[in-house]
């Protein structure tokens, strides 16, 4: 049987450009057999469609890596700028330029301050505003009186609205002058000493002053006895002291409850008239910081 030449029919391995060693559509011999040119067209259409779908496979390849590389760079920055706990997550110098605002412009804050706090001596300069209760008990409260290491006993105490009669000598005067309207006494011992402190209250600072300034060393107040305190400072001689704070001037006069008289050398009976000029000066001023606190926090 003479063989089949190739396109009649026979069997014939087919030409696959992709697979090595495949038989070409046409003999390498000199047969004279023309190419089969749909054959070859055929391969040359499989092979551009093939690369078609390689170029494109590998740009979707291609876009996946780079969208994945983005999502990690985005990421990362994410994750470097998040803040741990306990740290800030502003950014490091960022009061050290200014983020413009919408507007265009940088708000601007009126500077704010504290208000001033309140004088306590305002409260006691005048009737007006030293409104908190006054009687010799409250103003020299319990029954003794430390100052230091000193221990002094409350005696008698009295408070009237008749100024000048609990007054000796020039100072009757100065009290009416400048119109006092109430004058408070109490008696303190130590010893074989006494001492009377007398507030005298005005209604003004002013009034107070002027009764200190115009008070000389004959403006005493009389001492004050009673409660097993004998008389003392009728006859003798004694120590006093003229002082005055806000709208209140203090006086003070110390001795010896036996009626002797005070010398320069006795130096307890100074002392005991300091101790009470500055308790009588500290309870004034307790009494102006007590209204100022509560005005404050009205």
């Amino acid at each position: 049987m003479r063989p089949m030449s190739f396109g009649q029919g026979g069997p014939q391995q087919q030409w696959d450009p992709w697979k090595p060693n495949s038989q070409q559509p046409w003999s390498g011999g000199g047969s004279g057999e023309s190419p089969d040119w749909a054959a070859l067209a055929d391969a040359s259409e499989a092979r551009a469609k093939r690369r078609r779908l390689l170029f494109i496979g590998g740009g979707a390849l291609a876009t996946v890596a780079i969208g994945t590389a983005v999502a990690v760079a985005v990421v990362s920055a994410n994750g470097s700028d998040e803040a741990s706990p306990g740290t800030s997550s502003q950014v490091p110098g960022a009061t050290d330029f200014d983020i413009p605002s919408p507007t265009g412009t940088v708000p601007s804050f009126a500077p704010t301050s504290a208000p001033p706090p309140l004088d306590p001596k305002d409260f006691i300069a005048s009737a007006k505003k030293d409104k908190a209760p006054l009687s010799p008990d409250i103003l020299f409260p319990g029954t003794q009186l430390t100052m230091g290491e000193t221990v002094y006993k409350k005696g008698p105490t009295a408070d009237t609205g008749n100024c000048a009669s609990a007054a000796k000598s020039t100072l009757p005067k100065v009290l009416n002058d400048n119109d006092c309207t109430r004058l408070i006494r109490v008696t303190y011992t130590k010893d074989d000493m006494a001492v009377t402190v007398g507030v005298a209250v005005f209604d003004t600072e002013a009034q107070a002053t002027k009764a200190k300034q115009q008070a000389d060393k004959k403006s005493i107040v009389k001492s004050l006895s009673g409660g097993g305190i004998k008389d003392f400072c009728s006859g003798a001689v004694c120590r006093s002291t003229t002082n005055s704070y806000g709208r209140y001037a203090y006086f003070t006069i110390a001795g010896f409850t036996a009626g002797k008289d005070v010398t320069t050398k006795d130096t307890a009976v100074f002392a005991t008239g300091d101790d009470l000029q500055e308790f009588t000066f500290r309870q004034i001023r307790r009494r102006g910081e007590a209204q100022a606190s509560a005005a404050a926090d009205e």
